[in-house]
């Protein structure tokens, strides 16, 4: 005789009740129910902070970089920024930095 997945639940429910009493059931299964929930709850802030750390890893720098820092990194090497948009800067830093 080979015992299913519904038998084991019942099989289960019913050494609860013998163990615990059916006072403590609702009880017993409230707090289970609290357990769970905190696992979800940090296993979702795990994922999230793994995904921020990935995502953070494949940032490239150079698009990262403000407008107003690339102003300044410009000035420094003697490029005039006034005239010039970001990919434009960018490339003129890098021309500069290269020779």
């Amino acid at each position: 005789m080979a015992v299913g997945g519904m038998e084991w639940v019942w099989i289960a429910l019913v050494v609860g009740i013998f163990l615990v009493g059916t006072d403590k059931l609702p009880e017993l299964a409230r707090n289970l129910g609290k357990v769970m929930a905190e696992f979800q709850k940090s296993k979702s802030d795990f994922e999230r902070e793994v995904k921020s750390y990935s995502e953070f890893e494949t940032t490239t720098p150079s698009k990262s970089i403000s407008k107003y820092e690339l102003q300044k990194s410009a000035s420094a090497l003697g490029i005039d920024a006034t005239t010039k948009d970001d990919e434009q800067l960018r490339a003129a830093i890098k021309r500069k930095l290269d020779s």
